[in-house]
């Protein structure tokens, strides 16, 4: 039975953003597996906090990931 495993900073993506996460990472899965897994794939998203994430050496925020989206990084 698959775990897909997803690890998000908090606040960047809304409650419909989650679940399109979900349903098209689901659909992925199902691609490769099969239909009947369906019901048997699990999909976990877990949420960091902001600025406990790091990259290339430095913490990254909510805000700093919404401008990074909005082009203005």
């Amino acid at each position: 039975m698959p775990l897909i495993n997803v690890k998000l900073i908090e606040g960047v993506f809304n409650t419909e953003q989650k679940q399109q996460i979900v349903e098209r990472l689901t659909d992925a899965m199902v691609s490769v597996e099969g239909e009947n897994m369906r019901q048997v794939t699990w999909c976990v998203l877990e949420e960091v906090k902001s600025g406990d994430w790091g990259i290339a050496g430095n913490c990254l925020t909510t805000e700093q990931v919404h401008a990074l989206a909005a082009g203005a990084v």
